[in-house]
């Protein structure tokens, strides 16, 4: 499932497309629409350009200010929009996953929804109103923020959680080859606590209900399902 989705954008490592993933009504995601990446900061002249031939038009930026780059060149007609997705103003917040060992790992996401979910909808709303052509999400590495917004995204499009799970997981084995570590570190953290990346994902997508449970208007969730289902 994740081999034919990877996108070679020279100078980032954990690129892809969000289409081929099969919803519960049996349908699947467009191709072409939804991407995740890690930051594009790293993009050469020739990952823009294939960036902008994939039909790129907009980029969400999940990264907080202090993490972007000032000096990037961009092809023209790309639109960036910023959303500071994890409030890191909030430091109590934060702290807090900290001393309960969650930060890093999918068991903050449940704590985030709760507390954050305001700034989840931000992002989804730029996702939503977008101009056409494709949308880039991003973050640093492309797997703890961008994996929240991309498994919400897939979830309001209905893409069932054994593949929004397997979507996920994907990051993992990008970034340890990457960085040169066989070790999953959150998979081993997470064992500590006798658990493992999928129970976590999956009890989060049984518990958190993505139309009630984010206060996005009826007309953007229209717009999210019809970039990935073509509704």
């Amino acid at each position: 499932m994740g081999i034919d989705r990877d996108l070679d954008w020279d100078g980032c490592v954990n690129v892809r497309d969000l289409g081929g993933l099969p919803t519960g009504d049996g349908r699947v995601t467009r191709r072409g629409s939804i991407v995740r990446a890690d930051s594009l900061d790293r993009l050469s002249a020739d990952g823009w350009a294939a960036l902008h031939a994939y039909g790129v038009r907009t980029v969400v930026d999940l990264r907080e200010a202090d993490e972007r780059t000032a000096e990037v060149v961009r092809p023209d007609g790309i639109t960036v929009v910023t959303v500071a997705l994890d409030d890191n103003d909030d430091a109590d917040f934060w702290y807090r996953l900290i001393d309960d060992e969650a930060d890093g790992t999918p068991l903050y996401y449940r704590s985030f929804l709760e507390h954050k979910s305001d700034r989840c909808v931000l992002a989804l709303t730029e996702v939503a109103r977008a101009a056409p052509g494709a949308v880039v999400v991003h973050c640093g590495i492309g797997r703890d923020r961008t994996g929240l917004i991309a498994l919400l995204l897939l979830a309001l499009a209905g893409v069932t959680a054994d593949a929004i799970v397997a979507d996920y997981t994907l990051s993992e084995a990008r970034l340890r080859a990457y960085f040169g570590d066989e070790r999953d570190p959150i998979a081993e953290r997470l064992a500590e606590q006798g658990t493992t990346i999928g129970e976590v994902l999956h009890r989060l997508l049984d518990g958190f209900d993505v139309d009630s449970g984010l206060a996005l208007t009826d007309a953007d969730r229209a717009a999210i399902r019809a970039r990935l289902l073509g509704d």
